[in-house]
C-alpha cells in the first residue's frame, strides 16, 4: 500500500502549521524549508481537514498548493493565489481516472481537472504571482507524465518546475 495524504505548500515568515487556515490540520510536520519562506508540510491519511488553500493564500498574501497523494498512484492539485485565483488539476491522470472509473457518473477527468495544457498555463501565472518564472512546457512534462515510481515524486518535480522549492 502506498502513500495517502496531503503535502501543503506556501510562503510565509512563520510555520504555515501556525495559521488558522490550517488550524484543522494539527498534525502537520515540516517536510521542507525553502528559500523566501517557501514551506512544505505534511498531513498524512488525508483524514480530517487539512483546511483551505484559498484561505491559506489571503493570510499570507502569497500563492498556497495543496497535493493529495492517493496511495503512490496520483495527486489532485489545489492551487490558489491571492490575484490569480484558483485552479484544480491531477498528476498522473491515467491513475487518476482510475481511481474516478467506478464513482464518475459519466464525468471526465477533465470534468474535475485542468487539462495539462491549461493547468502549465495557470501553473506559469501562479508562479509569477509567487515571484517565480516557470516554463510551461517543462510543467506541461509533468502533468503529462506517469508516476515514477511514485506520484509523490512527481508532486515535488512540479513544485520544482514553479521554482519555489528545488530538487
Amino acid at each position: 500500500m502506498g502513500y495517502w495524504g496531503y503535502f501543503v505548500v506556501g510562503r510565509a515568515e512563520r510555520p504555515l502549521a501556525e495559521l488558522d487556515a490550517l488550524a484543522g490540520a494539527a498534525d502537520m510536520t515540516l517536510r521542507v524549508s525553502a528559500p523566501d519562506g517557501w514551506q512544505v508540510w505534511e498531513f498524512p491519511g488525508g483524514d480530517g481537514d487539512v483546511g483551505n488553500m484559498n484561505d491559506l493564500a489571503a493570510q499570507t498574501g502569497a500563492p498556497a498548493l495543496f497535493g493529495y497523494v492517493m496511495d503512490s498512484d496520483c495527486v489532485v492539485v489545489e492551487a490558489a493565489a491571492p490575484g490569480s485565483g484558483a485552479w484544480t488539476t491531477c498528476l498522473a491522470r491515467a491513475a487518476m481516472a482510475g481511481y474516478l472509473g467506478a464513482e464518475n457518473e459519466g464525468l471526465t477527468l477533465e470534468d474535475y481537472f485542468l487539462e495539462p495544457r491549461d493547468a502549465a498555463d495557470r501553473a506559469v501565472a501562479w508562479a509569477a504571482e509567487a515571484g517565480r518564472t516557470a516554463s510551461a512546457d517543462d510543467l506541461l512534462d509533468v502533468l503529462s507524465a506517469d508516476p515514477d515510481p511514485l506520484a509523490e515524486n512527481l508532486f515535488f518535480r512540479f513544485l520544482d518546475r514553479l521554482g519555489v522549492v528545488p530538487l
